[in-house]
């Protein structure tokens, strides 16, 4: 018997430039993302503004 799933979330990603992305969930609400701290030094981008990781957003949404 197959199972429907519970909840299927709906979003799209887009590269906005460089490494900044913004999702865009299906209520409108837009999220930006990119690097920060210590993976921000070790490939060298410093030019780039701090933005959080996509982990974040997970991290923060499991911890809710």
């Amino acid at each position: 018997m197959k199972q429907q799933p519970f909840y299927t979330a709906r979003a799209s990603v887009a590269k906005v430039d460089g490494i900044h992305r913004r999702a865009t969930l299906e209520d409108g609400t837009e999220v930006d993302f990119g690097v920060h701290g210590p993976i921000k030094a070790h490939y060298r981008l410093d030019a780039e503004p701090d933005r959080p990781l996509p982990v974040d957003y997970l991290v923060a949404a499991a911890a809710g």
